[in-house]
């Protein structure tokens, strides 16, 4: 048997006691995969005096990252303590000392991913992140490896899983948003500041880098269009389960041509979609390849042991590597430019319900505004509101593009008729008549 392959860990919080767990409580079956012992030799913590629920032996605590990424008995970094800059900062200085890298850090990937992975070809390391997306759902391996030979045309998926699962309680229940979002905090799968989550931050991160992985494109989190959750409204779940749909936060990137678009908003799906029935915490990302087909990748998005799950799966892949003598050789460049669709080429069927008054011809001034901009109506349903005389009007389109639809929005507006635009939302997943 060969030497250990020694680790130095960043952060022994959540997903850090995760790792060490499996790494002691797989211990057998992780030598027998990879030929040889992973040991942890330094673990990086803010304080190394605080009390632990993990029994660790406190020799191998450090508050001083470069007995980490200095020692040249450590071979790997495992980073999953958070933070973009400074983070950063200590995985670019373990590259130039020769430490491949694991992380599942997906905000520091998302905005410093590209010179990170150039740096580690410079340097002949590894860098793995698949749990950096999904949490235990190995969607990159299976962009990188497994779907390799295809096509990958488009990917829509279910990428946070603080939004599913207020979307899902909210739906399930008939509770608010801020009732579920108070709740989700309750039980620790929401932060403090959920901003990250619902204003749809935290999937737009993550498909910026499936976007990369799947297009071949080097994309930046800035050209994802993105809509957040915050303050929805029962109502549209409501009126899109009437409509045979169900509403999620969905990430979509897709490829039409040469060019692709990038966008994380809320999606009305059909209930026959697979996407539809995934509840909860739980992600599920879908994937359209043109030899494969469709498939689905399926599980818990987060959590101490999926998450470690994935970080200690990355890094017996790269103690592998060390052993074959082939680091560094894995990761490619993008093929292509990138090259982002125009609003006039990014198209969909929409939901939009409206707030309108109860009178003679406000429905014909309404879709006459649709008809104008070469638009046609799919469903609609209309619902007096009570003794203020107005009523709901809720519609789905038929294919239109981005920039017919905030034309359309920009008439809406200006009508006299209409009281309230209360949302309008994508629909996903079911083909055109």
């Amino acid at each position: 048997m060969q030497e250990a392959i020694n680790v130095g860990l960043c952060g022994l919080g959540t997903v850090g006691s995760g790792v060490v767990k499996i790494l002691e409580n797989h211990k057998r079956d992780i030598v027998h995969q990879v030929g040889c012992p992973i040991e942890v030799k330094k673990i990086l913590v803010n304080d190394v005096n605080k009390k632990r629920d993990e029994a660790v032996d406190s020799a191998l605590l450090t508050s001083n990252v470069e007995e980490l990424v200095e020692d040249p008995e450590i071979d790997v970094i495992v980073e999953v303590m958070g933070g973009i800059d400074g983070t950063y900062k200590v995985l670019e200085k373990a590259l130039q000392n020769k430490k491949h890298i694991v992380t599942a850090n997906k905000d520091m990937m998302a905005v410093y991913g590209a010179p990170l992975l150039q740096l580690a070809n410079e340097n002949q390391c590894d860098v793995r992140y698949e749990a950096s997306v999904a949490g235990g759902i190995p969607i990159i391996r299976s962009l990188t490896d497994g779907l390799a030979s295809d096509r990958i045309n488009k990917i829509m998926g279910i990428v946070n899983g603080t939004t599913n699962y207020i979307l899902t309680k909210m739906m399930d229940e008939g509770r608010t948003f801020e009732d579920v979002l108070e709740e989700a905090q309750r039980l620790g799968y929401a932060e403090a500041d959920p901003s990250s989550d619902i204003d749809g931050i935290d999937a737009a991160r993550k498909v910026s880098l499936l976007s990369t992985l799947a297009f071949s494109m080097p994309v930046d989190l800035s050209d994802v269009d993105v809509r957040g959750i915050r303050g929805m409204s029962y109502d549209d779940l409501a009126y899109a389960e009437q409509l045979g749909y169900t509403i999620k936060l969905l990430g979509i990137a897709a490829r039409g041509e040469d060019k692709i678009e990038m966008s994380v908003q809320p999606t009305l799906v059909p209930h026959s979609h697979p996407l539809a029935s995934i509840k909860d915490e739980y992600n599920a990302v879908y994937v359209y390849g043109d030899a494969v087909g469709e498939t689905m990748f399926y599980g818990p998005g987060a959590g101490q042991l999926p998450t470690a799950t994935a970080v200690v799966s990355d890094l017996m892949d790269v103690v592998k590597n060390i052993r074959l003598g082939v680091t560094g050789r894995s990761s490619v460049n993008p093929q292509y430019q990138k090259n982002l669709k125009e609003l006039d080429e990014v198209f969909s069927k929409f939901f939009f319900r409206l707030e309108a008054e109860d009178e003679a011809g406000t429905f014909l001034a309404i879709t006459s505004e649709f008809a104008a901009h070469d638009v046609s109506l799919d469903k609609i349903i209309q619902m007096p509101k009570g003794n203020d005389k107005t009523a709901e009007i809720v519609l789905v389109t038929h294919q239109a593009s981005r920039a017919q639809i905030d034309d359309i929005l920009k008439k809406l507006e200006s009508l006299s008729v209409i009281r309230g635009i209360h949302s309008y939302y994508r629909v996903e997943g079911e083909e055109e008549q």
